[in-house]
């Protein structure tokens, strides 16, 4: 054990540490923050508006309607995700580059757009394109990658200008806001004149655009990566092995996948809306967030706790329980890491490793033969008790129910461990309290 600790302590952690403080992925992870109350604000309306049983209260008609106001909640954040997400990596970059953040962001998201179609294909022929519009799926799923490259690259370019001085410098006494603005004057121009010329370049390809270049060439295969067992799996794997060496696992990989799996739950998400009957992607952020690591906090420690509650007899897991308890039913279990604890404990790495990867492929599979819903690709908050979270993930009571079984599941695998970790505190306590009692005696 020793010397498998050393030797991922030796090449894989100096890997997490480059991820964990990568440029770009913390642009892209704080893009996706910025993003995240739009989006929850979006799901929220379409959880109330797909209600169970809402039909017989209110009648076909009436659930239309009810459904055509709130839909401009969803049409408004869920369904434009991508230009929010392109604002937040264009303002991060920005402010780790040390230059005007929102004038930077602004360019980010201009250079989206100069790249995006304004046309839309309602059929079949020449003759059924409307001219003028920027398609809904062309700012969400279908828009994420170009999105995000299209602002790393404007960014590059727009700091690139101004760090050279290539700027516009106006007169001492000059308003502050006419100042900055006449100096990102030349970076923007320049900046948005080469995503026009892409633009115009990719018109004389077979794709027509870069957006159908990069969704088909790059984003569908990655998608198609994403979306497998094999893929989650081993995701699962190295969050779970981040964190036990004391690093924020979720972060890290999250950082790399969730471009891919907000692709797969906006894609969802369209399906659902459109009234599919069958969803295209089991594996989702919702699949990974609600369903696994994330249920009842980092690696399903609530299920640890409980067991803690059933089986220890030791002080120091009883006052643990008590501490982490309440925080666990709201998913908040940072008490368990650090006080059972779980980090550089060799003691419950199997079970820590084992227990989210099993819930995992179970998962994976009863969604996969129709046993319960797939998840329908909106964003529930991360505090959500189990059970409740489960069934507005998936729209079913079914999802709740999956929950509590994931739940027995982990319970069941860590068991023995928990017993195991308590017999030696419990051990040390006992032998602690007759040092104790000898150095009483002996004073």
């Amino acid at each position: 054990m020793d010397n498998i600790m050393n030797f991922l302590d030796r090449h894989l952690m100096p890997i997490a540490d480059k991820l964990n403080n990568n440029k770009y992925l913390a642009a892209l992870r704080e893009g996706f923050m910025l993003s995240l109350p739009l989006i929850i604000f979006g799901s929220i309306f379409v959880v109330i508006s797909n209600l169970p049983y809402l039909d017989k209260v209110l009648g076909t008609a009436g659930l239309n309607q009810l459904k055509n106001l709130l839909g401009a909640a969803s049409n408004s954040t869920m369904s434009i995700m991508t230009l929010f997400v392109v604002f937040g990596i264009g303002y991060s970059l920005s402010k780790q580059y040390k230059v005007e953040s929102v004038y930077g962001a602004a360019v980010a998201v201009a250079s989206f757009v100069v790249l995006t179609p304004t046309t839309f294909q309602f059929g079949k022929t020449a003759k059924d394109v409307v001219d003028g519009v920027i398609p809904l799926d062309r700012l969400g799923a279908k828009g994420m990658f170009v999105g995000i490259i299209a602002s790393f690259i404007a960014i590059e370019i727009y700091r690139t200008i101004i760090q050279k001085n290539w700027t516009i410098k106006m007169p001492a006494g000059v308003p502050e806001a006419v100042s900055k603005s006449f100096s990102s004057l030349i970076p923007a121009f320049i900046t948005l004149t080469f995503f026009l010329m892409v633009r115009i370049l990719f018109t004389f390809t077979p794709w027509n655009n870069i957006h159908d270049f990069i969704y088909k060439i790059i984003q569908v295969p990655l998608m198609t990566l994403g979306s497998g067992l094999v893929a989650s799996l081993i995701a699962i794997f190295f969050i779970q092995l981040f964190w036990f060496f004391g690093l924020h696992g979720q972060i890290i990989v999250n950082s790399v996948l969730d471009p891919i799996w907000r692709a797969l739950s906006l894609e969802n998400f369209q399906a659902y809306q459109a009234g599919a009957k069958h969803l295209p992607h089991i594996v989702n952020k919702q699949f990974m967030d609600t369903f696994t690591v994330g249920m009842g906090g980092t690696g399903m420690t609530l299920a640890v706790i409980i067991g803690i509650i059933i089986f220890a007899k030791s002080k120091q897991l009883k006052e643990l329980s008590k501490l982490a308890g309440p925080a666990g039913i709201f998913n908040v279990n940072e008490p368990v890491i650090f006080g059972l604890p779980i980090v550089l404990n060799p003691m419950i790495l199997i079970p820590w490793i084992l227990a989210p990867m099993v819930v995992t492929a179970f998962t994976y599979f009863v969604m996969s033969i129709g046993i319960v819903p797939v998840p329908i690709g909106v964003d529930v908050p991360w505090t959500v008790p189990i059970f409740f979270s489960g069934m507005l993930a998936t729209g079913s009571i079914a999802g709740g129910i999956l929950q509590l079984v994931n739940l027995l599941i982990v319970f069941i695998i860590w068991t023995p461990f928990i017993i195991m970790l308590d017999r030696q505190y419990h051990k040390s306590e006992k032998e602690a309290e007759i040092t104790d009692k000898d150095s009483v005696v002996n004073e």
